[in-house]
């Protein structure tokens, strides 16, 4: 039987009942505070600045720590606070970006590698708040020891319910891993749609809805099947990477890539690729073969020429280092997504 959808801003949406059961929804009141937050965009017929560039970078990806930055240069947010706070100021500046215009760090569940810098982060930065949600806050609290003055700095969100940050209009969805709560964010700017999809599963139903429309696509490709079986993890482990509460192959990527490859897709980075289970030469491969049989030319985002005449651009995210700053210009309308 088809399931009943509803109207919102003019798109067709399950209503909260009938989300997947496990979604935390907000009470009415915190829903009309959440939907007023839309009031702080700009109204319809505003000038806009003439610069409306799309930051983003990588300050760190795999499980030895994970960060980034999305924004302006007049300000964003930080997803994942996995990398020391020295780093994350250090890669701002070299960036320059003034981390007194960052106004909020996202965490996408409560593992360590994405958390456990977010006390010091806040502490040194009194006014970034957290966004996350009481599930990931209360894991981060049972798991970790992290000052319980985390809560101070709380600002709770809940999955499908967009919010804004300054001007990015942000939608947290839900995403299959083993944390006390595991989410992907989409993050719309300006007509340009960045999503972000780390320590997944699988790609279901809501997952695959928000990085299907994307123009730039962080996603996880963590490791190669044949290392991981040959590799010298014990087999419980093997076992749990390979659920739909796991970790995506390379494969596993690949074969989703080359489902919903289309001109709209500018730009993939492959994140949170093992260290013990993959090379970026793995993964990088396995995308790109996959994006070729589709007939695509896949760039190296290094911007030269020969990038620039490709249909796609393509990186690996470095585990340690920090990525270029890569600037998204506005698109084509024809592009939008």
């Amino acid at each position: 039987m088809a399931r009943r959808k509803i109207s919102f801003e003019g798109q067709m949406v399950l209503p909260f009942e009938d989300l997947d059961s496990g979604f935390e929804t907000p009470g009415s009141s915190t829903r009309r505070n959440i939907y007023a937050s839309s009031e702080i965009k700009p109204k319809a017929g505003t000038t806009m600045p003439s610069d409306r560039l799309l930051y983003y970078f990588s300050m760190g990806s795999g499980s030895s720590g994970n960060s980034c930055y999305v924004g302006t240069k007049k300000g964003g947010i930080i997803i994942d606070a996995g990398v020391k706070v020295d780093q994350i100021e250090g890669m701002l500046r070299s960036n320059g970006i003034d981390i007194a215009n960052v106004t909020g760090v996202l965490l996408t569940h409560d593992h360590s590698d994405h958390v456990k810098h977010v006390y010091s982060l806040v502490r040194n930065h009194k006014h970034i708040r957290v966004y996350c949600t009481n599930r990931v806050l209360a894991g981060i609290m049972r798991r970790h020891s992290i000052s319980k003055r985390l809560k101070e700095y709380h600002q709770p969100i809940f999955k499908e319910i967009p919010f804004n940050i300054g001007e990015l209009e942000i939608t947290a969805f839900e995403v299959p891993h083993d944390g006390s709560d595991n989410m992907g964010f989409s993050i719309f700017y300006d007509k340009r749609h960045f999503v972000l999809a780390t320590d997944i599963g699988a790609v279901k139903d809501r997952a695959y809805y928000y990085m299907s429309r994307a123009n730039y696509l962080v996603i996880e490709a963590n490791y190669d099947l044949q290392m991981l079986r040959m590799g010298s993890y014990p087999e419980y482990l093997k076992a749990r990477i390979q659920t739909d509460a796991g970790h995506l192959d390379n494969m596993q990527t690949a074969a989703f890539l080359k489902e919903i490859i289309n001109p709209s897709l500018q730009n993939i980075f492959l994140c949170h690729l093992s260290q013990d289970n993959n090379t970026p030469q793995k993964a990088l491969s396995a995308v790109r073969t996959a994006l070729e049989e589709r007939g695509k030319k896949v760039g190296n985002a290094c911007n030269t020429l020969e990038d620039r005449k490709a249909d796609v651009q393509l990186m690996a995210l470095p585990r340690y280092e920090s990525t270029p700053l890569f600037v998204f210009r506005p698109l084509p309308e024809d592009l939008n997504s």
